[in-house]
């Protein structure tokens, strides 16, 4: 059976040029679950989609009678299209696009609810991702690994970032082991090196409300070739203290698969230590870059413009907007975990 690698397709770097983002529109259900959640959660979506749109075409999956609220708050020039929906993190349910130069084409991941939780549905949001790969004209590869988009972070270059508690949890995983994993990682996004990280953030696991057991794209993620961006937690009364600092120091003593020893800008967290009765797993490395920008979380916090400045000296080239992400992450994730970039071929 062919793969992604094998026909010559690979998945480019985020800052590489996108035809468009996709989005997925919150809709009632167990993250949202009462009017005034789902309202607020709407209203943070339409804003990320907003400030997306200045920069690149937007599209907004829909559940099915939803589109036209969803163009009330969401203005002129974001497309929605309809299809079931269980959930509204396009990153973890849309499909990973790849590219060979010529031809679109996308990975559909194995998805079970991040790893089958209890709050968790996704009979829906296990199909989007071939939705949304026949809606943008891409070839489809199906992979049996159970993956999302929030756990892989790739340098375009042949390296891709990794968690332990992810790839390789017996809640999504179970008997498959590294080697095993990374083969067909490195078959379905054409890389050759994986890193790894231990773990996640604190507050991304049981009890602290909805997690992903670890997600990468909250920790650290390639902001070039050879330099990656990295959560730093200052506060050592906060768990990710040492989280963070054993990451760091993993990712300072890594190469890429070019070989070239990793450049690690440290970010440090918000000062907030806690949310919603939790550790806080706020974090501006959940940012995305879209055409032109990089659209950062804000948390209404003092470390907000450290953040903005640490990222307009990383990419002098593009605007740093920063959108107000509390909501978002109440819900389990950030800015990253609810766009999905399709390049431009």
């Amino acid at each position: 059976m062919s793969t992604p690698a094998a026909d010559g397709f690979r998945m480019p770097a985020e800052w590489a040029p996108h035809a468009r983002t996709w989005m997925a529109w919150p809709g009632p259900n167990p993250t949202f679950d009462d009017p005034d959640g789902l309202a607020a959660a709407r209203a943070a979506w339409a804003e990320v989609a907003r400030t997306v749109r200045r920069f690149e075409p937007v599209t907004m999956v829909c559940g099915p009678g939803q589109s036209a609220h969803a163009r009330t708050l969401l203005g002129p020039g974001v497309e929605t299209v309809e299809r079931d929906l269980d959930d509204a993190w396009m990153r973890d349910i849309g499909p990973t696009f790849l590219t060979n130069g010529r031809e679109l084409a996308a990975v559909d991941w194995t998805f079970n609810g991040w790893g089958a939780q209890a709050w968790a549905r996704w009979e829906h949001d296990a199909e989007i991702a071939a939705h949304v790969a026949d809606l943008a004209g891409a070839r489809r590869y199906a992979s049996d690994l159970v993956n999302e988009g929030g756990a892989i972070h790739v340098d375009g270059e042949g390296t891709v970032l990794l968690t332990e508690t992810v790839q390789l949890g017996p809640e999504r995983n179970p008997g498959r082991t590294r080697a095993d994993v990374e083969a067909e990682i490195h078959a379905m996004l054409g890389t050759r090196k994986a890193i790894w990280l231990p773990r996640g953030l604190t507050g991304d696991y049981p009890p602290h409300g909805f997690g992903t057991l670890g997600h990468v794209d909250i920790v650290a993620a390639f902001a070039r070739p050879g330099v990656v961006v990295a959560h730093v937690q200052p506060d050592p009364a906060h768990p990710d203290h040492e989280v963070t600092r054993e990451v760091v120091a993993l990712l300072k003593a890594q190469t890429d698969a070019r070989g070239r020893r990793l450049r690690v800008v440290e970010v440090p967290a918000p000062t907030a230590l806690e949310a919603d009765g939790h550790w806080a797993d706020h974090s501006y490395i959940n940012h995305y870059l879209c055409n032109g920008a990089v659209v950062l979380c804000g948390f209404d916090d003092p470390r907000d413009e450290i953040a903005a400045g640490i990222f307009r000296r990383l990419f002098p080239e593009r605007t740093v907007v920063l959108v107000d992400a509390r909501t978002i992450f109440s819900g389990g994730g950030g800015i990253h975990c609810v766009t999905q970039q399709q390049p431009t071929i």
